[in-house]
């Protein structure tokens, strides 16, 4: 996969922070595919900071894997705030991971509706670290574009709140 050049800068940049943080990321992923993980290991010596993925296209993965409530995915469906959250802090106990990122949206050019339209992605990023309690942020983003643009918005985006938190802890 070709990673576009900002994306690679951003994903390089995560990594140097998070080598000095002694952190590990890991992402749970649905309209992306993989390609906020794919954009973390195109970065040369990623094994240092980052072990796996899950990507959960399907509700069942979701729910197996990451502990997603099934009721939430009932009620919200896959695209909401309750569900990305509940990915982020399933992958990153899952993973043992001090930080992660979860999307899920719809990339389109199909799927959408009057209440989530094409372009509608729900991003979260949780971390904690060894006793301190996780702490969970989440964003809904409306993009424009093609299914491919949709999701490098999305990949972007992710890694633009990986970095903000990986450099606030930096600072402290």
């Amino acid at each position: 996969m070709a990673v576009d050049l900002n994306i690679q800068h951003q994903a390089e940049e995560l990594g140097a922070h998070l080598q000095a943080l002694r952190w590990r990321v890991t992402t749970a992923e649905s309209c992306t595919g993989g390609a906020v993980a794919a954009a973390v290991t195109s970065v040369s010596g990623a094994s240092a900071w980052f072990d796996g993925a899950i990507i959960a296209y399907a509700n069942r993965i979701k729910r197996g894997l990451l502990g997603v409530d099934p009721e939430d995915l009932e009620v919200f469906g896959a695209v909401s705030e309750p569900v990305v959250r509940q990915m982020a802090v399933g992958v990153l106990n899952r993973l043992d991971a001090n930080l992660a990122v979860a999307v899920s949206g719809i990339a389109g050019p199909d799927g959408g509706s009057d209440d989530k339209p094409v372009g509608t992605v729900w991003i979260a990023w949780a971390h904690g670290q060894g006793q301190e309690p996780v702490a969970v942020e989440a964003r809904c983003m409306h993009f424009n574009g093609s299914r491919a643009e949709v999701q490098a918005q999305t990949v972007a985006e992710a890694l633009t709140g990986l970095l903000a938190i990986a450099r606030e802890h930096r600072k402290r």
